[in-house]
């Protein structure tokens, strides 16, 4: 993310046209940073629990060795869960070091959902390289991201404590809700069309649960009452729906030497999200003409033979009808009732203050 020097010399995001924010991303990058420092001995303990071959797989998929087993310093992800997690006990007066089982737990479940959802999706690139089905083929992808999911339980429960049987609890809602978005995403692929409420419903089952986890899980394991941490959960599940709205918009108009995905990645693979639906429901000549050519689509077997030509075009219509602009609005509604959310709780206002810098992140970030 290219950055200019600020009055105070720290650094500051420029205006991202889709949002019309400036964002100071000092203490944001130190709070991703925390949270990858803190959790990720504990996340590497883990993983080498796992019978080989799956160790080497998992160390491949987050980025600690190449696709020839030597170490390597790969792009892990943005850390964003760690972080909120982390955050979460500091809400509930606990120190952060109190939702590093959370942190890593979170993120366990986090990449057992990628491994698994690249696969079922056919998508060939994660983070600037091949993704683990790819090099390691189907069956290690699915016996790695099982692991992962039992190992994020084993974390919790292995502490023991009341908290610890609470914060598993939330966690297997969430990743449960996981599934239930996964599965809706996938049929929704093969509909003519969605509705806004469904995609909504499914983006929030799919990214919103397991973020609204992330923001209770350190928070219970810090002792905090189901009140506190409900209500951090709702922050968490609408910055959720945010940063999958800014998402869907990456996922059709994303640059690929920022999202390590292809151009046009969701299209290519008839996703039926925000900005696609949103465009459908619009009404109007764009949109008429974009539902012929994806219900055109559907039915094609030259599709995985499109040019580029015909996908740009299809985004065209996308925006033309609307569907770009209303996804930008809606990541920034959902922005807003996260960050009013936080009202609900009593914490640090430093806490408050990072909370609220991480949303401000997540709905302007470019990858």
């Amino acid at each position: 993310m290219s950055s200019t020097t600020g009055t105070r010399g720290e650094s500051v995001t420029p205006a991202n046209p889709a949002y019309g924010t400036v964002v100071d991303t000092t203490d944001v990058t130190a709070l991703l940073e925390r949270g990858r420092a803190l959790s990720a001995p504990v996340l590497r303990a883990a993983v080498d629990r796992l019978a080989p071959p799956m160790d080497t797989v998992a160390a491949y998929h987050f980025g600690w060795i190449d696709a020839q087993g030597r170490p390597a310093d790969g792009d892990g992800g943005k850390a964003v869960r760690p972080a909120l997690a982390l955050l979460s006990a500091e809400a509930a007066g606990a120190p952060a070091e109190a939702g590093i089982p959370g942190a890593v737990a979170v993120e366990l479940v986090h990449n057992f959902s990628l491994l698994h959802d690249d696969l079922m999706d056919g998508d060939e690139q994660r983070r600037h390289r091949d993704t683990v089905w790819k090099v390691h083929g189907p069956a290690q992808a699915i016996l790695v991201g099982d692991a992962l999911f039992a190992l994020a339980n084993e974390i919790l429960l292995e502490l023991g404590t009341v908290e610890a049987g609470r914060a598993a609890r939330r966690l297997t809602t969430a990743t449960r809700k996981l599934i239930d978005g996964q599965a809706q995403d996938i049929s929704y692929e093969h509909r003519e069309r969605v509705t806004v409420e469904e995609c909504l419903e499914m983006e929030g089952n799919k990214t919103g649960a397991l973020l609204a986890c992330a923001v209770s899980i350190g928070a219970v394991l810090g002792g905090a009452d189901d009140r506190t941490a409900d209500v951090l959960e709702a922050y968490g599940y609408h910055l959720g729906l945010a940063f999958q709205a800014v998402d869907d918009l990456l996922g059709i108009w994303g640059d690929p030497e920022s999202t390590g995905k292809q151009t046009w990645s969701d299209l290519r693979q008839r996703k039926k999200s925000l900005p696609v639906v949103a465009a459908l429901a619009a009404g109007g000549p764009a949109s008429a003409r974009l539902g012929e050519l994806l219900a055109a689509d559907a039915k094609s077997s030259d599709f995985d033979s499109f040019s580029e030509e015909e996908f740009a075009a299809r985004a065209a219509l996308i925006e033309e009808a609307g569907g770009r602009e209303w996804t930008a609005q809606e990541a920034r509604r959902q922005h807003t009732v996260a960050i009013e959310a936080l009202n609900g709780v009593d914490m640090p206002e430093p806490v408050r203050a990072q909370l609220t810098a991480l949303a401000d992140f997540v709905v302007v970030r470019k990858r």
